[in-house]
C-alpha cells in the first residue's frame, strides 16, 4: 500500500479511460498523458491499463507500506527516495518504509507514477480512472489528498533500475519558441462557417493556455475568432481533443474529463497521437495549431505506437539478459 503524506493540486489515479461509455453519457477520464503512463508500466511489465497515480503539482510525497517496484515517467520531476535521486523515466525499486519526495517540476505539466501491479482502487464503469464531475472512480471519486491508502495490487517484484528515452524526445516535434507546443489537428464540422481571414488567424496564431484550464478543457486566449454569422448547434457528441468556439471567440480544447456532448461550434480537433502534448503543456504556455490530413493522422498515430514498441522490445531484452 501507498500512504498520501503531502499533496499538492488535484492528484488523482488514473488508467487509459472508460472509453465504453461515452454512449451514456460518461466521459473517458483517465491519463492526460497516455504515452507517459503506457510507458511506466511497459517499464514495470504491468498490462498497460494498469493504473498510476497522476501528479500534476508539487510537492508531493508518498511513503511505501512494502517493498515495491516503481516508475516515474511524464513530465521532467526532481524526484528522490531513500537519499536517491530519481531521473526521470526511470524504474527503481522501494523498500517497505521509504518516503518518496517529488520536489520540483522544472519541465511539463503532469508526472506519472506506476507501481509494480498496479494501483488496485475498485473498478468502475469498466475503469479505474477518477472521474472529479462525477465523483466515482479512483479513490472515493476525488482528488487525492494527505492520509489516504492507495491499496497496490498484490503482485511484487524485485527489479533493476532501467531508464528509457522520454516520449518528448522521440517524438520531438519543432515549436517556434521554447515555451510554445505545436499540435496538429484535423478540420472541424463547422469550420467552414469561419471566413477566410479568420481561419487563417486561427492557423498563424499563438494561443495561451490560461489559469482557468484544468483536465475538463483548455481555456486559451489570443485573438477572437468568431464564425462568419453565429452558429447556434443543439448539443451533440463531442470527444477529448475537440476545439470549440465559445461566443466570445476564445478556443477551448475539451481534454479527457470533458462532457460528452455540447453545442458550441468546432473549428477542429487535436489528432489523438498529440492529445498527450496539449496534456503535458503547462499553464501560462503556448499552443499553435498545424493542420493535417487524416492519412497524417493515422501515420502519427503509427508512429507514437512504434516508441512503445521500442520501449517493449528494449525492456523485454534487458530483462532477458538479467535472467
Amino acid at each position: 500500500m501507498i500512504e498520501i503524506l503531502s499533496v499538492t493540486g488535484p492528484a488523482s489515479v488514473q488508467d487509459l479511460g472508460r472509453f465504453d461509455q461515452v454512449r451514456f453519457g460518461v466521459g473517458t477520464s483517465g491519463a492526460m498523458d497516455d504515452v507517459a503512463l503506457r510507458a511506466g508500466n511497459i517499464l514495470l511489465g504491468n498490462d498497460e491499463n494498469a493504473a498510476g497515480i497522476e501528479i500534476p503539482m508539487t510537492p508531493f510525497k508518498l511513503r511505501f507500506g512494502r517493498d515495491t517496484a516503481f516508475a516515474l515517467t511524464g513530465a521532467d520531476v526532481e524526484a528522490e527516495i531513500a537519499g536517491r535521486t530519481i531521473p526521470p523515466w526511470w524504474r527503481t525499486q522501494a523498500r517497505a518504509g521509504d518516503v518518496l519526495t517529488l520536489k520540483a517540476m522544472p519541465r511539463g505539466a503532469r508526472s506519472y507514477l506506476t507501481v509494480s501491479g498496479g494501483i488496485d482502487v475498485p473498478i468502475v464503469l469498466g475503469s479505474r480512472s477518477t472521474q472529479f464531475r462525477g465523483e466515482f472512480g479512483g479513490l472515493h471519486g476525488r482528488p487525492l489528498q494527505v492520509g489516504d491508502i492507495l491499496p497496490c495490487a498484490s503482485w511484487s517484484v524485485t527489479i533493476r533500475d532501467l531508464g528509457i528515452e522520454p516520449a518528448e524526445i522521440t517524438l520531438a516535434r519543432s515549436s517556434a519558441a521554447a515555451d510554445e507546443t505545436t499540435v496538429r489537428v484535423v478540420i472541424a464540422g463547422e469550420y467552414d462557417g469561419f471566413d477566410a481571414a479568420t481561419q487563417q488567424l486561427f492557423w498563424q496564431s499563438s494561443w495561451k493556455i490560461t489559469p482557468q484550464s484544468n483536465r475538463y478543457g483548455y481555456r486559451l486566449q489570443g485573438p477572437e475568432v468568431k464564425p462568419t454569422v453565429p452558429i447556434e448547434k443543439r448539443s451533440h457528441g463531442i470527444v477529448p481533443g475537440v476545439i470549440q468556439i465559445p461566443p466570445n471567440g476564445q478556443p477551448i480544447i475539451q481534454m479527457r474529463d470533458a462532457q460528452t456532448s455540447g453545442g458550441y461550434p468546432k473549428i477542429a480537433t487535436v489528432i489523438s497521437a498529440d492529445l498527450w502534448r496539449v496534456g503535458q503543456a503547462r499553464l501560462g504556455s503556448r499552443l499553435r495549431f498545424e493542420q493535417t490530413s487524416y492519412a497524417d493522422a493515422l501515420a502519427a498515430e503509427t508512429e507514437k505506437s512504434a516508441y512503445l514498441d521500442r520501449i517493449r522490445a528494449s525492456v523485454r531484452l534487458v530483462e532477458e539478459c538479467l535472467t
